[in-house]
Formats: C-alpha cells, sequence, structure tokens
C-alpha cells in the first residue's frame, strides 16, 4: 500500500537519492527542508516524470516550524535532518546542539501527538568512537569522541525512552555515505578523495590505517524505502548498523586513484601524498544482524 511520507531534511544528500526512489515506489512525499542549498534538487526527476500532486515541498527550519501541520496526514517519518559532520558541528555548536537536539525533542513530540505510525531516525556509526573489537556490532557501549556523535547518541536515548505503541521508532547507523547524488556532498571520504583526484590529480590522505565503514548512497535510499513498508515485527523497536565496506583510508585511496586513472584514461598518474594526523579513530562496523532481522544487504561497492 502507498504510503504518505515526511521526508525532514529530503532536500540534502541522502534526501536527493531517497525522494525520487519513494515516488517511483507509488508513495506521496513531503519534504521538510530550509532548502539552504537551492530548490531545483529534484528537477531531474520531474523533468522525466511531469510534475505530480505526490510530491510537495515545505520550507521550514525544524527548531521552529509548526510541525503539526507538516505531520498531517502522514503515516511515516523519516528524519534525515541535522548539521552533519563533526567540522560543521564545531563550527557553531550551539547552533549545531539546536538542530540535532532540541529540535529533535520538538519532532518526535509532535510526532507522537500526530500518531505516526512509523518514525525513521537517521543516526550514526561514528556513536560507537574507537573500538578494538574486530567487528562492532550494535551491542557494544556508545563512546562519541565528538559532539555531532554525542547528541546523535542523546536522540537515540531520547527515541528508546518512547514505548512503541506512542512511536513505532527505527533507529539506523549508517557507515559513511559515499556515491553521486542530485545533492552532493564533497565532504565525506569516498567523495571528497574522489573530487581531488578528478580535479588536482592529487589524493591528499591523513594518517591512512584508519578503517572506516562506507555504504554507496543508493544502498542507503533502498533501506529507508525497505522500512517504510517493512511489517511492525521486523522493524520496530531495533537499531540497525547499514554498512557494506569497511577499508581503510589508504586502501580508499588507491581504489580511487585507479578508478579515476581507469576513466580519464592515459593521464598523468594519480599522486597520493601521506600526511600525519591526529584524528586515528578506526572501527569496523558489522552489518549482520540488519540481514538477520530484515534479510537486507547493501549490493553496491
Amino acid at each position: 500500500m502507498p504510503k504518505k511520507i515526511l521526508v525532514i531534511g529530503g532536500a540534502g544528500y541522502v534526501g536527493s537519492a531517497l525522494v525520487p526512489k519513494l515516488l517511483d515506489n507509488g508513495h506521496c512525499v513531503r519534504i521538510l527542508d530550509t532548502f539552504w542549498f537551492g530548490y531545483d534538487v529534484f528537477n531531474e526527476w520531474l523533468s522525466k516524470n511531469g510534475l505530480t500532486d505526490r510530491l510537495e515541498s515545505v520550507e521550514g527550519d525544524i527548531r521552529h516550524c509548526d510541525l503539526k501541520k507538516a505531520m498531517t496526514d502522514i503515516d511515516c517519518v523519516i528524519h534525515l535532518a541535522c548539521i552533519s559532520n563533526d567540522p560543521s558541528f564545531e563550527l557553531n555548536r550551539d547552533l549545531s546542539k539546536s538542530v540535532n537536539y532540541d529540535a529533535f525533542l520538538r519532532i518526535i513530540e509532535a510526532a507522537q501527538a500526530a500518531k505516526i505510525k512509523r518514525f525513521i531516525f537517521a543516526s550514526t556509526s561514528s556513536v560507537y568512537g574507537v573500538k578494538k573489537e574486530e567487528n562492532v556490532t550494535e551491542d557494544l557501549a556508545l563512546e562519541p569522541l565528538t559532539d555531532y556523535s554525542k547528541y546523535k547518541e542523546f536522540c537515540e536515548m531520547e527515541l528508546r525512552m518512547i514505548p512503541k505503541n506512542k512511536l513505532p521508532w527505527v533507529i539506523i547507523r549508517p557507515a559513511t555515505v559515499c556515491g553521486w547524488a542530485p545533492r552532493l556532498r564533497l565532504d565525506l571520504t569516498v567523495n571528497i578523495l574522489t573530487m581531488a583526484a578528478l580535479t588536482k590529480g592529487k589524493i591528499t590522505v591523513f594518517g591512512g590505517s584508519q578503517k572506516r565503514p562506507n555504504i554507496h548512497i543508493d544502498d542507503m535510499a533502498d533501506l529507508y524505502s525497505q522500512l517504510v513498508v517493512e511489517t511492525d515485527k521486523r522493524a520496530i523497536g531495533k537499531t540497525l548498523n547499514a554498512g557494506r565496506d569497511n577499508f581503510s583510508v589508504m586502501d580508499i585511496a588507491k581504489i580511487v586513484e585507479m578508478t579515476v586513472n581507469d576513466y580519464k584514461g592515459n593521464i598523468k598518474k594519480i599522486e597520493i601524498e601521506v600526511k600525519p594526523t591526529n584524528d586515528l579513530r578506526s572501527y569496523h562496523v558489522s552489518s549482520s544482524k540488519i540481514y538477520r532481522e530484515l534479510g537486507w544487504r547493501a549490493k553496491r561497492t
């Protein structure tokens, strides 16, 4: 059955890949976003499919907009909006907290009042911090190292305190997302190394030995699409890692080097420069639970 879905932060990186997929699957989608980065994010989809009354855009800031109105007649909420990544968060910690945590409290209160049937929250795998375990699973202690990941943990804690019959929730801890989307982010490991290789012919790697989990953006969109229609028994009340490859940063750089060389043909070989770093966060995230629970597995490398 088609759903009426509110995607909060739907005009961002993941949302720009997810919303067209939800529309293609026959759902009605309402986007709530500040549209800081422009209004043209879905122009390509609209040019191919034409205008549709199944897509609605609402411009608003989650800190003070009318959330009750935004959630009117909505079945499912997918909450993606936040000040993303550690450097962005630290530019203005008070602002970031107000978006990532204070506004979250408003959102879950409004979702309960609106009797939302499913609430999907995008957390992050960085809530684990640095781990020595070979595989980081969902039952390990959370030890966030930064304010960005700390407030993601706080949001998770707030959700878990809500009875599932009051707000049927699902928490996803994505690996670092990579790949092309209409609203592209170039601050993520795979994406920024690829941009450097293409534009500069040189990749700078800070450290290199750190293992980082990754997931392709189309797999991320597929997962959220599955969660919208998944049975309550298999989805509600679950906290799940979502990733595929756990490569070291140097391994990623070498894959990018090889791929860009193949793409551009006979050009000067991409140079890899290594610099020291104090950021040695390293973790190998396991996504075996989400396969056991939902039968979901990432398909793209």
